[in-house]
C-alpha cells in the first residue's frame, strides 16, 4: 500500500424516515473494440433478522431505516416498507440509490433491464461489488454472468425484506469473492405467523400490467411456516417494439425443531425475457434524437442494412452503419434457486448456522447480426442470429459459530462453493422472406456454426474469523480477516461450421487468485446517547473472471496471450479507510463520512502491439494497468420535523482518479489524473415524505453529476436531475371488501427528462473523439403506474 495519511474528515451516511415517536432511538469495464456488438458486453452492516409478511399488512408503525448506529464501518439499511413504495417489479438497486454514494441507472423505469443496469459505489461497478442475499451470494452481477443471478430474479420485490449496504467494505463474513468495493446485503421477508393471503394488481403505461399472489399457511401443527407466492409481469418497451416480460415463484419454509435449532428452507424459480433497448451514441443523440431504436417491425429494412455492409454498397436513406439500428435483440434467463439453513443457538453463549445452497441458469444473448449470413441452404438470409448462451451450476456451503466471551464476541466461519459454468457462440439461420421466432425466442439445437464453446470450473474458499471487543461501555473494537483462495479452470472445445470442426483460439488451463490475509479494524466510539464517531480499515482483493468474455478473465485471452502473460497477472486489490460521525435523536439523523481508497493492480485488455501488427498470434492481453485512487465524502440527513413529515437529504463526492497512463496498441495515452469512467464526482437525493397512517407520500429528485465513458475524459455525459412521486392509500374499513385495501400511484420521471441513462453499456473507449461509441442507453420518459393490494384474513 502506497504510504498516503488517511486526513479526511468524513462523512457519511445515516438519515431515516420515522413513522413513530420513539423511531429515533431505535438502534470498469474494457475498452469497446471497434466491432464489440452490444451482445457482447462485459459487466465488468449486516441485517440478522428478516422481516415478516405480516410487515405487508404494516402500517406508519414501521420505520424505514437508513443508518448503522453502533456500527464500525458506513452501512445503512433500508427497511421493507421502503422498497415497497415504488412501483411493484421494481429492482430494490434503484431503490438503494437514494442512499449516499451510490450510483445507479437503468434506461427502463424500474431499473429491473438487466442489459442497462449499472450501479458504481466510490468508483467500483458491480463486477467489484458483493451481493448476498439471505447470505447467499448472487456473484458479479455482469450481464453474462458466469457465477450468479440479479437480486430481481432471485427474489420477488414483496418478498424483500430489509436490505444493507457497506459503502467501504462489507463484513469479512460476506459470501463475495470480488468486493474490493462495498457489499449489498439482500433478505426474504419470513412467513408470517397468522394464515393470510394476498393480491395485488398493477397497470401503467407503455402496456405494463402485474399480478402478484402469496398465501400463508400461518403456524402449522408442529410449528412450521409456509408461504408460496408467484407473479407475472408484462410491459413493451416505452420506444421500439418488444416487451419486457417475466414470471416468478418464491417459497419459504421455517420450522422449530426444538429449542435451540430452526430449520430455513428457500426456494425461487425465475424466467426472463427482455427485448433490447437500442445502444446510442453521442452522434446518434444530437443528430437524430433519443428515440433511435432497433428495427424490429421493419425486417425488410433489416436485410438492406446487412446486404449493404457485406457487398459495399451504399446504405439506405438515414442509416449512418451497420450498428445504427438492428433487426432484433434479447436478453432470455430462466434460474431455479435454493437454500437449506440450520440456525443453533445451542446455549447462551455459543450460536452459529449452517446453510447448503444450490443455483442453476440457463441463458441466451441473442441479436440479428447484420455480419454473418444465413447459408443459402438453410434459407439465404443476409442475417442470421448470433447467440452468446450459458449454463451456470453451482453448489455450496457457508457455516458460521460466534461465542460470546466476556467483553469479547468472537466469529469465524467457513464458505465454499464449487460451479460449473458452460459458454458457446453460436449462429442460428434466418429465412429469407421473414423472421422466424416470437421477439423473445429461444434458439435452440439447430445451429449452422459454434464459434467457440467453452467449459469452466471454480472452486471458492473462504476462511475468516473476527473478534468485537466491548472495551468500555462506549467503546467497541471490531477486528479479523479473511482468506480467500479461488481456483478457475478452463477448458475449451472445438466449435464447427456446417458440420466442419472449428478452432477454438482460446486459452486453456488453470489460474489461481489466494491471498491468506485480507484484514478488517474498526472502532465505534460512543460520546454520548446522541453522538458516536467510527473508523475502519479494510484489504480485500477480486478474483479472476472465469469466461470466455469476461472482463478480468485470462481465458479471455488466445492461448499464446495467455502463456505470455499468465505468470505477471495478479488479482485485483483494494485498501480502503473511512472514519465518520453520526447523531441520532427523536427528530433528527445525520451522518458524515470521509474515505480514501487505493484500488491496485487494475485489470484490462489491451493491444501489446501497434494497430495491425500480431505478435506471437495474438493482438490484445489481459494486464495489470495501474491503479485508482479515490477520494471523498458521504453525508445523510433526515429531519422528522412533525409526527407525519419528514425531510431526507443525502450528498456524495467522490474523486476517482486514474493513478497511470495507459499504453495499447503503441500508443500511450495521458489518463494519469484523469477521472474513472462511470463516476460522477456529485452526487445528491432530496425527498420530502408524509404518512398519517392512511394517506402516504413522497417526492424525491436525484442528481446525478457528469460522467465521462472515455478514459482520456474526452467525452462527457450531460448532468441529470430526475424527480419520481409516489403516493398511496391504506383503506380502514371494517367492510370486508375495502378492509386489508390499500392503493397507490408511482410516476417516474415526473417531469419527462430527457437524458442518458447508462453510459457504458457496451464498454468504454480509450478515447471517442468523434462521438460515435454506442455504449449509451436513453432514459425512460415519465411514466405513471396504479397499484392496488388486498390482505384476506
Amino acid at each position: 500500500m502506497k504510504k498516503n495519511t488517511f486526513l479526511l474528515l468524513t462523512t457519511c451516511m445515516s438519515s431515516l424516515f420515522f413513522h413513530n415517536a420513539h423511531a429515533a432511538d431505535t438502534t470498469q469495464k474494457q475498452p469497446a473494440t471497434k466491432q464489440t456488438d452490444h451482445r457482447g458486453k462485459i459487466s465488468a452492516g449486516k441485517i440478522t433478522t428478516n422481516a415478516s409478511a405480516d410487515s405487508v399488512t404494516a402500517t406508519k408503525a414501521e420505520s424505514i431505516i437508513v443508518m448503522g448506529a453502533g456500527a464500525a464501518r458506513e452501512t445503512q439499511s433500508l427497511s421493507h416498507r421502503a422498497l415497497q413504495e415504488v412501483a411493484p417489479g421494481t429492482s430494490p438497486l434503484k431503490t438503494l440509490s437514494k442512499l449516499p454514494g451510490v450510483m445507479f441507472t437503468s434506461s427502463d423505469p424500474l431499473g429491473s433491464y438487466e442489459w442497462s443496469q449499472q450501479i458504481i459505489i466510490r468508483g467500483f461497478d458491480q463486477s467489484r461489488l458483493g451481493f448476498t442475499m439471505d447470505g447467499i451470494p448472487l456473484g458479479n452481477l455482469a450481464y453474462g454472468n458466469d457465477n450468479g443471478l440479479s437480486i430481481g430474479r432471485a427474489l420477488q420485490t414483496e418478498n424483500n425484506g430489509p436490505a444493507s449496504l457497506a459503502q467501504g467494505a462489507g463484513s469479512v463474513g460476506v459470501a463475495a469473492s470480488n468486493d474490493l468495493g462495498g457489499a449489498l446485503e439482500f433478505t426474504s421477508i419470513d412467513p408470517s405467523k397468522k394464515f393470510g393471503v394476498d393480491v395485488a394488481g398493477t397497470v401503467g403505461s407503455y402496456g405494463t400490467w402485474r399480478t402478484f399472489g402469496r398465501i400463508n399457511s400461518g403456524t402449522l401443527p408442529g410449528g412450521g411456516r409456509l408461504y408460496v407466492s408467484y407473479d407475472y409481469q408484462d410491459a413493451n418497451k416505452w420506444k421500439g417494439d418488444g416487451i419486457q416480460q417475466q414470471q416468478q415463484a418464491n417459497a419459504k419454509f421455517i420450522q422449530p425443531l426444538g429449542d435451540k435449532v430452526k430449520l430455513t428452507l428457500f426456494g425461487d424459480y425465475s424466467q426472463r425475457a427482455e427485448n433490447d433497448y437500442q445502444d446510442l451514441s453521442l452522434q446518434m443523440i444530437q443528430t437524430k434524437g433519443y428515440n433511435v431504436d432497433n428495427i424490429t417491425n421493419n425486417y425488410g429494412l433489416a436485410k438492406q442494412i446487412a446486404t449493404a455492409y457485406q457487398t459495399g454498397n451504399p446504405f439506405p436513406a438515414g442509416i449512418a452503419n451497420q450498428d445504427q439500428s438492428y433487426y432484433n435483440s434479447a436478453g432470455l434467463r430462466q434460474d431455479v434457486l435454493g437454500y437449506g439453513k440450520f440456525d443453533f443457538h445451542l446455549t447462551d453463549h455459543l450460536k452459529g448456522f449452517a446453510t447448503v445452497y444450490g443455483h442453476t441458469n440457463t441463458g441466451e444473448g441473442i441479436y440479428a447480426t447484420p455480419y454473418t449470413a444465413t447459408p443459402a441452404s438453410l434459407g439465404g438470409s443476409p442475417l442470421s442470429v448470433r447467440t452468446t448462451e450459458y449454463d451456470i451450476h453451482r453448489e455450496g456451503f457457508i457455516g458460521s459459530l460466534s461465542y460470546e466471551l466476556g467483553h469479547h464476541t468472537i466469529e469465524g466461519g467457513f464458505w465454499f462453493e464449487n460451479n460449473d459454468f458452460e459458454q458457446a457462440r453460436r449462429f442460428y439461420p434466418l429465412s429469407a422472406d421473414k423472421y422466424t421466432g416470437s421477439s423473445v425466442h429461444w434458439f435452440r439445437n439447430n445451429p449452422f456454426e459454434t464459434q467457440w464453446q467453452s467449459a469452466f470450473n471454480t472452486k471458492t474458499y473462504q476462511f475468516h474469523i473476527q473478534d468485537t471487543w466491548q472495551i468500555t461501555p462506549a467503546l467497541k473494537l471490531n477486528y479479523g480477516f479473511k482468506s480467500l483462495v479461488v481456483d478457475n479452470r478452463g477448458r475449451q472445445l472445438e466449435g464447427n461450421y456446417m458440420g466442419t470442426p472449428v478452432a477454438n483460439t482460446y486459452a486453456s488451463g488453470s489460474i489461481t487468485s489466494a491471498n491468506g490475509f485480507l484484514p478488517q479494524l474498526g472502532a465505534n466510539y460512543r460520546i454520548n446517547r446522541h453522538n458516536e464517531i467510527f473508523a475502519d480499515f479494510a484489504r480485500n482483493m477480486a478474483a479472476f473472471d472465469n469466461s470466455t468474455t469476461g472482463a478480468t478473465s485470462p481465458f479471455a485471452m488466445t492461448s499464446a496471450a495467455y502463456a505470455a502473460s499468465k505468470k505477471t497477472l495478479h488479482p485485483e486489490m483494494s485498501y480502503s479507510e473511512e472514519i465518520g460521525y453520526r447523531f441520532h435523536n427523536r427528530r433528527i439523523q445525520a451522518s458524515i463520512t470521509g474515505y480514501y481508497i487505493e484500488f491496485e493492480d487494475r485489470l484490462a485488455s489491451i493491444s501489446p502491439v501497434s494497430s495491425g501488427t500480431n505478435v506471437q498470434g495474438y493482438a490484445s492481453i489481459l494486464t495489470n494497468v495501474g491503479g485508482v485512487t479515490a477520494r471523498g465524502i458521504d453525508t445523510a440527513f433526515n429531519y422528522r420535523f412533525t409526527d407525519n413529515w419528514s425531510l431526507y437529504a443525502s450528498y456524495a463526492y467522490n474523486q476517482s482518479v486514474y493513478d497511470d497512463n495507459l499504453t495499447t496498441g503503441g500508443i500511450t495515452y495521458a489518463t494519469r489524473g484523469k477521472s474513472v469512467v462511470g463516476m460522477p464526482r456529485n452526487l445528491a437525493n432530496v425527498q420530502i415524505s408524509y404518512d398519517d397512517g392512511t394517506i402516504w407520500g413522497n417526492i424525491g429528485m436525484q442528481y446525478q453529476g457528469r460522467r465521462t465513458y472515455t478514459y482520456t475524459n474526452d467525452q462527457w455525459i450531460k448532468p441529470n436531475d430526475i424527480f419520481n412521486l409516489n403516493v398511496g392509500y391504506r383503506f380502514h374499513s371494517h367492510n370486508w371488501a375495502l378492509h386489508g385495501l390499500d392503493a397507490q400511484i408511482n410516476v417516474t420521471n415526473l417531469f419527462d427528462k430527457r437524458y442518458v441513462a447508462t453510459v457504458g453499456s457496451t464498454g468504454f473507449a480509450v478515447s471517442d473523439p468523434t462521438g460515435s461509441l454506442q455504449t449509451l442507453q436513453a432514459g425512460a420518459p415519465r411514466m405513471v403506474f396504479f397499484t392496488l393490494r388486498k390482505h384476506f384474513f
